[in-house]
């Protein structure tokens, strides 16, 4: 049986992994060794900030319809409330999209919960 020498593999991994930390500082972009490293923490914080990510959306969107509300004489909360109540199935993500770009239905859905 012929030998198999694994070089190419072997170099194809290195760049490939090179390319991935291209723009790291200093020793972890050139480096293998810390370079192995930074790359895998990376790949572990984008992992867990995809995931992180949707709450903070949901935390800006509180954020942008309670400013909203409070022109209008409410909090956040007893705007929520009264959406539950009055059966209204806006989601935040759309409510804050309303409040920002169309302050007329918004004043129409606050006065409505009113």
């Amino acid at each position: 049986m012929p030998r198999v020498k694994r070089g190419v593999g072997h170099v194809k991994k290195r760049r490939n992994l090179m390319k991935r930390v291209k723009g790291f500082e200093a020793g972890r972009k050139n480096l293998i060794k810390l370079a192995k490293t930074a790359d895998t923490k990376a790949g572990a914080h984008a992992f867990r900030d995809r995931r992180r990510k949707k709450g903070e959306f949901r935390r800006v969107w509180q954020i942008r319809i309670n400013a909203a509300v409070r022109e209008f004489g409410l909090n956040y909360s007893k705007f929520i409330g009264g959406l539950k109540t009055k059966n209204i199935k806006l989601d935040r993500k759309v409510l804050a999209e309303i409040a920002a770009t169309e302050p007329k239905v918004f004043k129409k859905i606050v006065e409505l919960v009113k």
